[in-house]
């Protein structure tokens, strides 16, 4: 399974805030703020911050996606 942030993006945009806001406002360092922008698994405390500072539960921000099932190459 892999996570999406999308809906952190697009939840920032409503909001009309920047992701160097969203940084400052919640204290969250650059290489996480990274690591979100890749949709790497960040720490449960991190999502609890981002929350705390938009107001919102978990599920509006990040999805659980599977994984894309590479396709076999056929010859």
């Amino acid at each position: 399974m892999e996570v999406s942030y999308n809906k952190l993006w697009k939840l920032l945009i409503d909001k009309k805030m920047k992701r160097i806001g969203l940084m400052e406002a919640t204290g969250i360092g650059t290489s996480t703020l990274s690591k979100l922008g890749k949709d790497q698994y960040v720490s449960m405390e991190v999502l609890v911050k981002i929350c705390q500072v938009l107001n919102c539960n978990i599920g509006d921000i990040v999805d659980v996606v599977k994984a894309a099932v590479p396709h076999e190459k056929i010859d």
